[in-house]
Protein backbone atom coordinates (compact mmCIF):
# COMPACT_ATOMS: atom_id res chain seq x y z
CA UNK A 1 0.00 0.00 0.00
CA UNK A 2 1.70 3.22 -1.12
CA UNK A 3 1.73 6.19 1.66
CA UNK A 4 0.27 9.55 0.72
CA UNK A 5 2.66 11.97 -0.91
CA UNK A 6 1.22 14.78 1.70
CA UNK A 7 -0.58 15.11 4.64
CA UNK A 8 -2.67 17.85 5.53
CA UNK A 9 -2.15 18.51 9.46
CA UNK A 10 -5.45 20.18 11.02
CA UNK A 11 -5.56 22.95 8.83
CA UNK A 12 -2.08 23.62 7.89
CA UNK A 13 -0.26 24.11 4.58
CA UNK A 14 0.05 20.43 3.44
CA UNK A 15 3.59 18.82 4.95
CA UNK A 16 5.06 17.22 1.61
CA UNK A 17 6.46 13.43 2.49
CA UNK A 18 8.65 12.60 -0.14
CA UNK A 19 9.36 8.73 0.21
CA UNK A 20 13.14 7.90 -1.31
CA UNK A 21 11.57 5.16 -3.33
CA UNK A 22 9.06 7.86 -4.96
CA UNK A 23 12.28 10.58 -5.30
CA UNK A 24 12.76 11.05 -8.90
CA UNK A 25 16.40 11.17 -10.27
CA UNK A 26 17.96 14.04 -11.92
CA UNK A 27 21.25 14.28 -13.84
CA UNK A 28 24.29 15.83 -12.01
CA UNK A 29 26.13 18.02 -14.63
CA UNK A 30 29.48 16.76 -14.85
CA UNK A 31 29.37 13.53 -12.43
CA UNK A 32 30.27 10.39 -13.08
CA UNK A 33 29.12 7.11 -11.30
CA UNK A 34 27.05 9.12 -8.91
CA UNK A 35 23.33 8.44 -9.12
CA UNK A 36 20.89 11.79 -7.73
CA UNK A 37 17.63 11.95 -6.41
CA UNK A 38 15.79 15.17 -5.92
CA UNK A 39 13.98 14.10 -2.29
CA UNK A 40 12.14 18.13 -1.81
CA UNK A 41 12.18 20.85 -4.77
CA UNK A 42 10.85 21.09 -7.65
CA UNK A 43 9.57 18.51 -9.22
CA UNK A 44 8.35 17.03 -6.30
CA UNK A 45 7.42 20.02 -4.38
CA UNK A 46 8.36 23.75 -4.31
CA UNK A 47 9.75 24.68 -0.87
CA UNK A 48 10.90 28.52 -0.65
CA UNK A 49 14.33 28.49 0.99
CA UNK A 50 15.56 24.82 -0.82
CA UNK A 51 16.55 21.98 -2.67
CA UNK A 52 17.42 19.12 -1.30
CA UNK A 53 18.86 16.05 -3.40
CA UNK A 54 20.61 13.04 -2.30
CA UNK A 55 23.64 11.34 -4.12
CA UNK A 56 25.06 8.19 -4.21
CA UNK A 57 29.01 8.03 -5.34
CA UNK A 58 30.10 4.28 -6.24
CA UNK A 59 33.72 3.82 -5.70
CA UNK A 60 35.24 5.84 -8.26
CA UNK A 61 32.17 8.17 -8.51
CA UNK A 62 33.21 11.99 -9.00
CA UNK A 63 31.80 15.25 -9.70
CA UNK A 64 34.48 16.99 -12.23
CA UNK A 65 36.16 20.22 -11.12
CA UNK A 66 33.53 22.57 -11.49
CA UNK A 67 31.61 25.95 -9.80
CA UNK A 68 28.03 27.06 -9.65
CA UNK A 69 26.34 30.55 -8.97
CA UNK A 70 24.99 29.65 -6.05
CA UNK A 71 26.16 28.43 -2.31
CA UNK A 72 25.72 24.57 -1.89
CA UNK A 73 25.94 22.22 1.65
CA UNK A 74 27.11 19.01 1.55
CA UNK A 75 26.01 16.82 4.48
CA UNK A 76 28.06 12.73 4.30
CA UNK A 77 25.75 10.39 5.74
CA UNK A 78 27.65 7.11 4.52
CA UNK A 79 31.24 6.64 4.10
CA UNK A 80 34.05 9.13 2.69
CA UNK A 81 34.31 11.55 -0.10
CA UNK A 82 37.57 13.82 -0.99
CA UNK A 83 36.24 17.44 -1.65
CA UNK A 84 39.29 19.51 -3.74
CA UNK A 85 39.43 22.71 -4.43
CA UNK A 86 41.13 24.48 -7.94
CA UNK A 87 44.13 26.30 -5.21
CA UNK A 88 45.13 22.02 -4.91
CA UNK A 89 43.90 22.02 -1.06
CA UNK A 90 41.90 19.25 -0.50
CA UNK A 91 39.56 18.05 2.69
CA UNK A 92 38.45 14.03 3.20
CA UNK A 93 34.69 14.37 4.61
CA UNK A 94 33.36 11.43 7.00
CA UNK A 95 30.23 10.55 7.90
CA UNK A 96 27.88 13.53 9.80
CA UNK A 97 30.48 16.16 8.14
CA UNK A 98 29.58 18.77 5.99
CA UNK A 99 31.38 21.67 3.98
CA UNK A 100 29.88 24.76 2.37
CA UNK A 101 30.39 25.30 -0.79
CA UNK A 102 30.21 29.28 -1.79
CA UNK A 103 28.94 30.69 -4.84
CA UNK A 104 31.22 30.25 -7.81
CA UNK A 105 33.50 28.00 -5.74
CA UNK A 106 35.53 25.41 -8.02
CA UNK A 107 35.50 22.23 -6.57
CA UNK A 108 35.52 18.80 -7.58
CA UNK A 109 34.52 15.93 -5.25
CA UNK A 110 35.54 11.65 -5.11
CA UNK A 111 35.00 8.42 -3.88
CA UNK A 112 38.31 7.31 -3.38
CA UNK A 113 37.35 4.30 -1.54
CA UNK A 114 36.30 0.95 -2.13
CA UNK A 115 32.68 1.47 -0.78
CA UNK A 116 29.41 3.60 -1.56
CA UNK A 117 29.43 7.09 -0.45
CA UNK A 118 26.16 9.06 -0.09
CA UNK A 119 25.69 12.72 0.00
CA UNK A 120 22.85 14.99 1.15
CA UNK A 121 23.27 18.43 -1.28
CA UNK A 122 21.15 21.23 0.26
CA UNK A 123 21.13 24.43 -2.40
CA UNK A 124 18.79 27.80 -2.89
CA UNK A 125 15.09 27.23 -4.95
CA UNK A 126 15.89 27.32 -8.34
CA UNK A 127 14.71 30.92 -9.43
CA UNK A 128 11.59 30.78 -11.08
Amino acid sequence: MAASPSLNLAGTPDMKIVRRSDAPPYVAPKHIGVDAFRLQGPPVSSPSFCGVGLSFYEPGGRAEMDAGPTEKLYVLLEGSLTVSLASGETATLEVHDSCLIEPNEMRAVENRTDRQAVLLVITPPPVA
